[in-house]
């Protein structure tokens, strides 16, 4: 889902990118409100669990594969500005060092990522759960892991026809609907990871912060 360099037309990547400068620089200030002892090496740790992870791909259908994005993983444990950060930093180490990413078409992956990924992930897992308020979190942290990848899937499809880089009516589709079966590995990875850290960790969990 990482968008590389050329795959964009001016008017699309430097929308975005005014977009993403703007979502880090709200989200930077509402973490810097929130400033707690320990927020920064727990960002740190849940940066360097994502990235690794990304790494790992696993196979879908047709010799596809997907990874995990770790946005709505990031939110919950983070809360949804500093998760946004975290995407972001992720992100710009990809494209900066690892190629991983285009430069020009980093604000895009911030947008469908982090802005997408993390913060509208955040915002269905609160509406999922307020539904269900006798229950677990875990269903709804499945469910917003899943909708985090295939909704910055289609974002990364209107984007490409957009541009003009490929026929809207075959990107979007095939975008979608390969993603709705990666979206599966994020959504067990999401509520898994979840679950495991909530047991080790309870206090580093945000995802408390809902029922308030």
């Amino acid at each position: 889902m990482h968008i590389p360099d050329g795959f964009l037309d001016v008017k699309t990547w430097g929308t975005l990118a005014v977009v993403s400068a703007g979502a880090i620089g709200l989200a930077a200030k509402a973490a810097a409100k929130d400033a707690e002892e320990g927020n920064i090496p727990t960002m740190g740790v849940v940066a360097a669990f994502i990235f690794a992870a990304q790494m790992l791909n696993f196979p879908i259908a047709g010799g596809t594969s997907g990874h995990f994005l770790g946005g709505v993983f990031a939110a919950l444990l983070l809360g949804p500005a500093r998760g946004l950060l975290t995407m972001g930093l992720i992100l710009i180490v990809q494209a900066l060092l690892f190629a991983d990413g285009g430069v020009t078409a980093l604000g895009a992956n911030i947008f469908n990522m982090g802005v997408i990924g993390a913060v509208g992930g955040y915002l269905l897992f609160r509406a999922l759960w307020r539904l269900f308020p006798d229950r677990s979190p875990w269903l709804p942290a499945f469910i917003a892991g899943w909708a985090s990848v295939v909704l910055a899937a289609a974002a990364c499809a209107l984007e490409l026809g957009f541009s003009g880089t490929v026929p809207l009516g075959v990107v979007l589709p095939a975008m979608v609907g390969i993603h709705a079966l990666i979206g599966l590995g994020e959504g067990a990875i999401t509520a898994g990871a979840l679950a495991l850290v909530a047991r080790v960790r309870p206090e580093v969990v945000r995802v408390v912060e809902v029922r308030g």
